[in-house]
């Protein structure tokens, strides 16, 4: 099984930008397909972005598509969601998950970071 962790969540200002890391431990995370998603305060988790094991396929909501990018290192085990143009409804905790594949159930949940964006 995959042990997941992110960081790098706060609080930031309309129209900045934020970088979250997800570092991976346990099974080779090079093995396993990767995506974040987001829960905002009062409403259901949703989809942000995924990512195959070597990179090739990246998938995205249409919310985020052209401001956020996803990216991984498995030579460090890490994944990372890079946020750009951020705006008051991306205001959310932002999980890292890891998969048999980009558009499958995650089976490999981390705890979350929470990210605040004020106007």
């Amino acid at each position: 099984q995959v042990q997941l962790v992110e960081s790098g969540g706060g609080l930031v200002q309309a129209g900045t930008s934020l970088r979250l890391s997800c570092a991976a431990s346990g099974s080779t995370f090079s093995n396993y397909a990767m995506g974040w998603f987001r829960r905002a305060p009062g409403k259901e988790r949703e989809f942000v972005a995924a990512i195959t094991w070597n990179s090739v396929g990246t998938y995205y909501s249409d919310s985020v598509k052209g401001r956020f990018t996803i990216s991984r290192d498995n030579a460090k085990n890490t994944g990372y969601l890079q946020m750009n143009s951020l705006q008051p409804e991306d205001t959310a905790v932002y999980y890292c998950a890891a998969g048999a594949g980009p558009t499958v159930a995650m089976d490999y949940w981390g705890k979350g970071t929470l990210v605040t964006v004020s106007s």
